[in-house]
């Protein structure tokens, strides 16, 4: 789904591309949500699984992330920070599994893209109202919605340094720096 949110959220050219591209985030995102549910209730659940589904969750926030910032609907050091844990993260988890160890997300991970999606979601809802409202050329932030994107994003931001705290502090131990 992560290529149709880029075509709608970056194609100016197809009306109502904003909605277009709320729409399948909102769709991506349900269906992450009833996935990771039904694989836990049949017992479905796979390493496979474990692995791929924070993957895909990582790409889609990752890629609102970037194009939010070309848009100045946010603080682009904020994506930069998001993006950055995500990689030390998603680094972590492949040096891990080179030791047999499986990292799955833990609750503030969860917490954290949980919250992520919903400001983002958020964030395409009020530009959708307020198309206008995004920081100006010269970093001078200035709009009142801009400033509403700005808190959403920056609770996110702390989500993210905790739950990228606590997979490092958890996982270190598994990384040799002597290979």
């Amino acid at each position: 789904m992560i290529p149709f949110f880029l075509l709608f959220i970056l194609n100016y050219d197809i009306p109502y591309h904003t909605v277009w591209a709320l729409v399948v985030y909102f769709l991506a995102s349900a269906t992450d949500f009833l996935d990771g549910k039904l694989a836990r209730r049949y017992n479905l659940v796979t390493t496979f699984g474990k692995f791929l589904d924070p993957l895909a969750d990582k790409l889609l926030v990752m890629s609102a992330l970037i194009c939010f910032a070309f848009e100045r609907w946010i603080d682009p050091v904020a994506a930069i920070i998001i993006l950055s844990r995500e990689f030390m993260v998603t680094g972590l988890r492949l040096v891990v599994a080179g030791e047999g160890v499986v990292v799955a997300a833990g609750i503030w991970g969860k917490l954290k893209t949980f919250f992520t999606m919903v400001a983002q979601i958020a964030i395409m809802v009020l530009q959708i109202i307020f198309p206008d409202a995004k920081g100006s050329p010269d970093l001078n932030w200035e709009s009142e919605i801009f400033l509403v994107n700005e808190g959403l994003i920056w609770v996110a931001v702390i989500l993210t340094l905790i739950s990228g705290g606590i997979y490092l502090k958890a996982y270190w131990k598994y990384i040799d720096s002597s290979k």
